[in-house]
């Protein structure tokens, strides 16, 4: 328990160290969550006028605006105060229940009441908590009967933090050609990996390999 608080504590410094670096990147999306992960994420929530919704680490908020859009009611709340900041002057308008929340602490989801959502969300985030049992422990109670919880994350096996990417250029019989591959490796074992999300943001942040494993 100590070792998960002090993971924590490290998670939430890196994200509000990266908060204006990532809302600048980020915006109201960009092609990587545009072309690939929206459009999926959209369809398996399916979200409906006038239902509760509620966006777990919601980062600058992009995901929970796409939600409002809908005339849903949404909740989104993120552990980086830094986060919400940017979501919240981005938000304009629009009404959106913006809170400083860690996913991570069951006791303080259940106060968001019980059987209060008809759909959560959580986009690109799971790999990026030290924690991930109390939110889904949570999400049982919170959520209303066939409530539905739609979640997206890298790829773990080419895409986790231990995986290389490389780029091999050749000269095959007079054309230049370019191979590219991925090497992987700690696929089966979860581990936890300090890296980044974007190059260029101004601190590494701790990254949760635990996809290639059962979960207990």
């Amino acid at each position: 328990m100590a070792q998960s608080g002090k993971l924590d504590a490290q998670v939430r410094r890196a994200w509000d160290a990266n908060a204006a670096f990532w809302d600048e990147q980020m915006g109201e999306g960009n092609d990587f969550f545009n072309r690939l992960v929206w459009p999926a994420v959209e369809k398996l929530l399916a979200p409906q006028k006038g239902e509760r919704l509620l966006d777990v680490a919601c980062g600058n908020g992009v995901t929970s605006r796409r939600l409002a859009h809908f005339e849903a009611s949404v909740t989104a709340l993120d552990c980086s105060e830094r986060m919400i900041h940017f979501a919240r002057k981005r938000a304009g308008p629009v009404e959106i229940d913006y809170r400083v929340l860690d996913a991570s602490d069951r006791d303080r989801l259940l106060e968001l009441g019980a059987e209060s959502f008809d759909g959560a969300l959580c986009n690109m985030a799971l790999m990026d908590m030290a924690e991930i049992g109390p939110l889904m422990r949570a999400l049982k109670s919170l959520l209303r009967k066939n409530g539905r919880f739609v979640f997206s994350v890298i790829h773990p096996c080419f895409n986790n933090p231990a995986t290389i990417q490389t780029a091999e250029v050749e000269d095959r019989a007079g054309a230049i050609v370019t191979t590219y591959s991925v090497k992987i490796s700690r696929y089966l074992t979860p581990f936890t990996q300090i890296g980044i999300a974007i190059n260029g943001q101004p601190e590494a942040h701790p990254c949760f390999h635990r996809f290639g494993a059962r979960q207990k």
